[in-house]
């Protein structure tokens, strides 16, 4: 199997190359080459004996993605985009990165004769707006209150309508907040669920922007990256038209958060969380959904976390080499 990873340098991104290195097997069968592209040069993952090529490119750049799926990578993994909070303050580059480039794929791979590849992308909750229900069923109806899930609406819809054409056998996986991301905090406006647990956990004071009440739907990064993999070996004649899922979470409150993180670190930690109201923050999050039912997901072997010390333990076993 031939796989090309994009945004093979992102969180998720790594920690797929990295399994897929470690294991050489992907949807059931070997892996022999492995493509790994981002606008950062992404890093070798160790232990693999097939081939590895690493690129740093702009996807949206003219002639990138015919050259891309001109090697007829049998899997194309797509999580390359600019975040929520970026796409927001930068119109074009959200439209330009996050759209143009995913139509750009498409149609070079249309462009292939007798090529039909799996296409597995990385969508997000925010293509649903409010007002939301207690509980998000799958049938509910996507409306997108802001640029970033407009964009991931769109690239859903074009992956949906190239499936059904042939041209690509395709997968919107609508992801949930990712919690405890690793690593430097990004722009995206739901970067404090992962900072008041991971800032603590170091040894770092963490800034709290929103009431302990805030309840939100989370993965861990495990959890993402293996949707991912199981997504590139599912039976598709189940998904129909319908090619997006909501992927299965954790529905969680801030307090949750705190009390796993005392559960396992110890009030030290908690005393480390500042609070500190922000209600630009807060007034945006406001606007989230709180639980989804992810009943599709579910049935078709989909797996995440089902309490916040899981995640917490994922967190430390993944980044630290420690268990809780």
């Amino acid at each position: 199997m031939n796989v090309l990873i994009l945004g093979a340098a992102g969180m998720i991104g790594r920690k797929i190359a990295q399994r897929l290195a470690a294991e050489s097997r992907i949807a059931g069968q070997s892996l022999e080459t492995l493509t790994l592209v981002d606008v950062v040069e992404p890093g070798r993952p160790e232990g693999f004996d097939g081939e590895i090529t690493t690129e740093a490119v702009d996807l949206s750049a003219p002639g990138v993605a015919e050259r891309l799926v001109g090697q007829r990578p049998d899997i194309i993994l797509h999580l390359a985009a600019i975040v929520s909070g970026e796409a927001e303050v930068d119109f074009d580059k959200g439209y330009r990165v996050n759209l143009d480039a995913m139509r750009a794929l498409l149609e070079a791979i249309r462009s292939l004769p007798d090529y039909c590849p799996r296409f597995v992308f990385a969508s997000s909750l925010a293509v649903f707006g409010p007002p939301f229900p207690a509980r998000i069923p799958d049938d509910f109806v996507p409306r997108p209150a802001t640029s970033y899930g407009t964009q991931k609406l769109m690239c859903e819809l074009l992956l949906t309508d190239y499936s059904r054409k042939g041209f690509v056998d395709g997968v919107s996986l609508r992801l949930p907040t990712i919690c405890i991301r690793p690593g430097a905090p990004n722009r995206a406006a739901s970067g404090f669920f992962s900072g008041i647990l991971r800032e603590p956990l170091a040894g770092l004071p963490a800034v709290l922007p929103v009431p302990d009440s805030t309840r939100h739907y989370f993965a861990s990064p495990r959890a993402a990256a293996n949707f991912f993999l199981h997504a590139a070996g599912i039976d598709t004649a189940s998904l129909g038209q319908r090619r997006a899922l909501i992927m299965p979470g954790l529905s969680a409150t801030v307090a949750d958060e705190i009390a796993a993180l005392d559960r396992v670190a110890g009030p030290e930690a908690v005393a480390l969380i500042r609070r500190e109201p922000d209600q630009l923050v807060a007034g945006i999050v406001a606007g989230w959904a709180e639980d989804y039912e992810a009943t599709h997901a579910r049935e078709l072997g989909f797996e995440a976390e089902a309490d916040m010390d899981a995640i917490i333990r994922v967190h430390l076993e993944d980044e630290t080499g420690a268990a809780s």
